[in-house]
């Protein structure tokens, strides 16, 4: 079901803007204040909610999927053998609708380029950025927009950017539809963060990555003196 259109106040009267969104939410969990969001877009049909790995699902919503096991919230702290991985792939992906896309080098720079658009048109300030083989990382500085509505925003320009590929059908889901997020609320967090995801591409042999529209981290909220 299509999530319901509630652009946020500075989108409102912005044509451009026709991606749904979703509602806006506060900038606070419990008594902690938010400073920013790592974000994980993940490709379509690359996780599941009873992946053997982990989850960030607490639900789930495809009752053809309940026979692969149970949801496992929340990462667990011994990860299963290759081997589970792949009879959990080889069962799970019969169940899709669609064939799961694999990012090669040109569709990777599609999606930096998508991101590099929304980063300038949105405003946003993105500390950290990974393009992988299956799913992407970002790294946001807390803004008027949620985030959900970023989420919403990074997939809705990087579907656009990847539909000019051949083998990318208008029907193909290419992201999955539910966000992952982990907060921020300290500038340690934010730096744990940036280390993290900067080392995602040396993971999958993949080479080093640097983007145009990183902007280096200087202690927000409290800069550090030049």
């Amino acid at each position: 079901m299509p999530h319901p259109q509630r652009p946020s106040p500075d989108r409102r009267n912005n044509p451009r803007s026709s991606l749904p969104l979703r509602g806006t939410s506060s900038q606070r969990t419990h008594q902690r204040i938010i400073i920013a969001h790592h974000l994980v877009l993940t490709g379509y049909g690359h996780w599941f909610p009873n992946d053997p790995r982990r989850s960030g699902s607490i639900e789930l919503r495809a009752p053809k999927l309940a026979d692969l096991g149970p949801i496992h919230h929340g990462r667990k702290p011994i990860q299963p053998p290759r081997q589970d991985l792949r009879n959990f792939s080889q069962n799970a992906k019969p169940l899709l609708n669609h064939t799961p896309l694999w990012f090669d080098p040109a569709k990777r720079q599609s999606i930096s380029n998508a991101f590099a658009h929304a980063t300038k048109e949105f405003n946003y300030t993105c500390y950290a950025c990974a393009i992988l083989s299956n799913h992407a990382h970002l790294l946001l500085r807390r803004h008027r927009d949620d985030a959900n509505t970023m989420w919403d925003i990074f997939t809705h320009h990087a579907r656009e950017s990847l539909l000019t590929f051949q083998d990318v059908t208008p029907d193909h889901p290419i992201w999955s539809d539910r966000p992952y997020k982990v907060f921020c609320y300290t500038p340690t967090d934010i730096e744990d963060r940036i280390d993290d995801i900067c080392s995602n591409p040396a993971k999958e042999n993949l080479p080093s990555q640097s983007f145009p529209f990183i902007t280096p981290y200087n202690g927000w909220p409290h800069p550090k003196p030049k």
